[in-house]
């Protein structure tokens, strides 16, 4: 391996402050980071139906990387940093859930990469991701020709308050769907209506527009989400 990758990084010269050399390694090595981001990005995007792609997970990937190989920077041998910096990210809360598992493993895939980048683990960087990038050519996600919401999706209403959903939603239920059930409920508006979150399976000769446009007019119901699992 180059030696301005494998070379130890002194983070503790004079002042606390990096040297020129030092800065130019972390640098270099950020770099590297960057570059194998890029490689997870790519197949990532060779990898996922064009109709389930995210268009800004790529970059997230990429950033991912980068962010993970400058721990290893940060913390060094100071367990105290480490601690601390694990109490620091644990305020940040994110709201935005990432549902697909296979999406899951490319972020574990950045993080990992990018930690052994930063840990000067280039060796385990490059093998992991040959390895790792062959078994998701291999086993990648069949694409289909649109959404199949006879196989599954979630449906989310908003229902006013006073309203029983197993009475006001049977009729609809029945016609339109082969398999239904309730995973989620909550109040919103201080009471006034009830999110349910269904999981539930279309009849194959029954459109996902029709659903929602027979759903709008019960009385009651505030608004209408369906979406592919």
């Amino acid at each position: 391996m180059p030696s301005w990758l494998t070379g130890p990084i002194d983070t503790t010269t004079w002042m606390g402050t990096p040297g020129d050399s030092d800065a130019l390694q972390m640098a270099l090595r950020l770099g590297a980071a960057f570059l194998c981001g890029c490689v997870i990005a790519g197949i990532y995007w060779a990898v996922r139906p064009r109709e389930q792609f995210m268009p800004t997970f790529p970059a997230t990937l990429v950033l991912l990387a980068i962010l993970c190989a400058m721990l290893p920077l940060v913390i060094g041998q100071n367990v105290a940093w480490a601690f601390g910096l694990v109490g620091a990210l644990s305020i940040v809360r994110f709201r935005t859930v990432v549902e697909d598992t296979h999406d899951i493993t490319f972020v574990i895939f950045a993080v990992l990469t990018g930690m052994a980048v930063g840990a000067d683990q280039m060796t385990v960087a490059v093998v992991g991701m040959a390895v790792t990038g062959m078994a998701a050519f291999l086993f990648r996600p069949k694409g289909s020709n649109g959404p199949s919401f006879d196989r599954g999706a979630k449906l989310q209403i908003r229902l006013g308050a006073g309203r029983d959903p197993d009475v006001v939603f049977k009729d609809v239920f029945a016609q339109s769907l082969s398999s239904v059930q309730l995973s989620a409920g909550s109040t919103s508006k201080q009471g006034a209506s009830l999110d349910l979150t269904y999981r539930v399976c279309l009849q194959p000769d029954f459109s996902p527009t029709d659903l929602i446009n027979q759903l709008n007019l019960i009385e009651g119901v505030q608004s209408v989400e369906l979406r592919q699992s």
